[in-house]
């Protein structure tokens, strides 16, 4: 199995030690370059062979929102995951519309850190279920022609299939969601890929927030 090529952006060298550390605990990770600003974070991964970034939001110089931005344009097929602290949420609705697959607090736990790196490798979306939710709701302000159009992508989803977005909305994850639905998880995850292909979503994030658009988590359980 290929290991996963990560890209550390952060330009407090003390995080990116600490984050290097924890990654050397996974053997299917490898921390293939650093960077300490948001245009050298672009530079590598458009030159290097990097399945993800980790890239702090806030940096001097280039910052990480406009980097997501152009790695998403010049270099698709690799996943950036955004590196943040709860002070910075306004931020982050910013960088997942952007394309980023999600983020995670720099005080994460040594095996979340982990795990989101390999989920994010697979294709998967880094949201906290606990934040979620909130956080769409919260952050993402409202407007008329893009709630039309989310209605309208919506408006195309089998009725299970909305079941399923709602349950990515609520960042629940396939296992989580299989369980909710007394669905197969299998069943669920093929479910997420049929969604994201009629609703032309990159990730799940952005699936969610068409569903927070649409109106469909307003009366969703928590």
């Amino acid at each position: 199995m290929e290991p996963i090529h990560v890209l550390l952006a952060d330009d407090e060298r003390l995080i990116r030690a600490g984050v290097r550390m924890v990654l050397r605990h996974a053997e299917d990770i490898v921390v293939v370059a650093e960077a300490d600003d948001g245009a050298q974070a672009v530079e590598l991964a458009c030159r290097l062979p990097v399945d993800v970034v980790l890239l702090d939001i806030r940096m001097a110089g280039t910052d990480g929102l406009t980097a997501v931005e152009q790695i998403s344009r010049q270099a698709p097929l690799v996943k950036v995951v955004m590196l943040t602290t709860f002070g910075e949420h306004d931020y982050i609705v910013r960088a997942l519309r952007a394309g980023a697959a999600g983020f995670i607090l720099k005080d994460t736990g040594p095996q979340e850190l982990i795990q989101a790196v390999r989920a994010a490798a697979r294709g998967g979306a880094i949201l906290s279920p606990r934040v979620a939710k909130d956080l769409i709701a919260q952050y993402v302000t409202v407007d008329d022609g893009r709630v039309a159009e989310a209605r309208r992508l919506v408006s195309g989803l089998a009725d299970r299939e909305r079941k399923v977005l709602v349950m990515v909305g609520l960042g629940l994850s396939n296992a989580e969601a299989a369980r909710r639905l007394f669905l197969g998880e299998g069943t669920v995850k093929t479910y997420v890929s049929r969604i994201l292909v009629k609703l032309g979503c990159g990730n799940r994030v952005q699936a969610a927030i068409i569903a927070h658009d649409a109106g469909l988590l307003s009366t969703a359980p928590s």
